[in-house]
């Protein structure tokens, strides 16, 4: 893996190198083994919290853990096209807009003790920035190279606080034309239920259960590339313990070792039908 610069990261994609890179700044990495027409991506899967942040905040390691979406790269890293977070959204929010991704306080409890000083918050939204300069580049190489393009993006959501039965997958599609894209959905959404996973875990799926799909990554992508599908796919908790702290190798294991056909399977189907 090469550390490299926006710039560099961006002018390889216009060239169409491959390559394995980390953002000068680490805060972002991205893997091109080969140009395809589909990218997986995994904003929430870092954890990183920069250190200059660790005494203003009230949250511990294991509440942002609880919040993030661990594992969610590893579960696709075997594909093409990677793009994952390596920083933490509580130190800033990928999948929300600038103005708002940076947090005051997250799911009911004040974040910082004192507000963020200025210098803090910048260096923090230029992270941001450059990532969504990157994506920027990357889907439009994409659409170019192949006319279409699907972008899986993977998260992750905690099923226990739910006081209801929920889906072991959701797909969320408000923000994206179901009108067009209507079969691709449904026929992921499918896909997802016919998983097999350990120790007798169901691997059901719907469409907008638990969310909507209403990111920034997606509605980012959604409005710069109108031939573009993303496809918001959220696994509940299944391989950990989410209150215990405890991780499922075995369970990541046997989603990314489907996801390694089923995905592929989706992505080629999605090219035939709208190039």
């Amino acid at each position: 893996m090469q550390r490299l610069s926006i710039n560099q990261i961006i002018n390889k994609i216009k060239a169409e190198e491959t390559f394995h890179a980390v953002s000068d700044d680490y805060s972002f990495t991205l893997k091109i083994d080969s140009y395809v027409h589909y990218v997986c991506g995994a904003v929430h899967d870092g954890h990183q919290f920069r250190k200059e942040l660790w005494d203003n905040c009230l949250h511990t390691e294991y509440e942002r853990w609880y919040e993030e979406d661990p594992e969610t790269k590893n579960m696709v890293a075997s594909h093409p096209i990677v793009i994952a977070g390596l920083d933490s959204r509580f130190e800033y929010d990928l999948n929300r807009a600038p103005e708002t991704a940076i947090y005051i306080d997250a799911w009911g409890k004040q974040l910082w003790k004192n507000p963020l000083p200025e210098a803090q918050k910048q260096k923090s939204l230029d992270k941001h920035a450059n990532f969504y300069k990157v994506v920027k580049a990357l889907i439009h190489t994409i659409e170019t190279k192949f006319g279409v393009c699907v972008v899986y993006d993977m998260h992750s959501y905690n099923w226990k606080r739910w006081d209801r039965e929920v889906p072991t997958w959701n797909l969320g599609t408000a923000n994206v034309d179901n009108e067009r894209f209507g079969l691709d959905i449904e026929t992921w959404r499918q896909s997802l239920s016919e998983l097999e996973l350990p120790h007798g875990i169901q691997s059901t799926s719907k469409i907008n259960d638990t969310f909507q799909g209403n990111g920034y990554f997606l509605k980012f992508i959604t409005q710069n590339f109108k031939n573009t599908l993303v496809l918001a796919t959220e696994i509940a908790k299944i391989y950990c313990d989410e209150y215990d702290y405890n991780m499922y190798p075995e369970v990541v294991a046997a989603v990314e070792e489907q996801l390694k056909t089923r995905l592929v399977t989706h992505a080629n189907a999605f090219y035939k039908a709208h190039r």
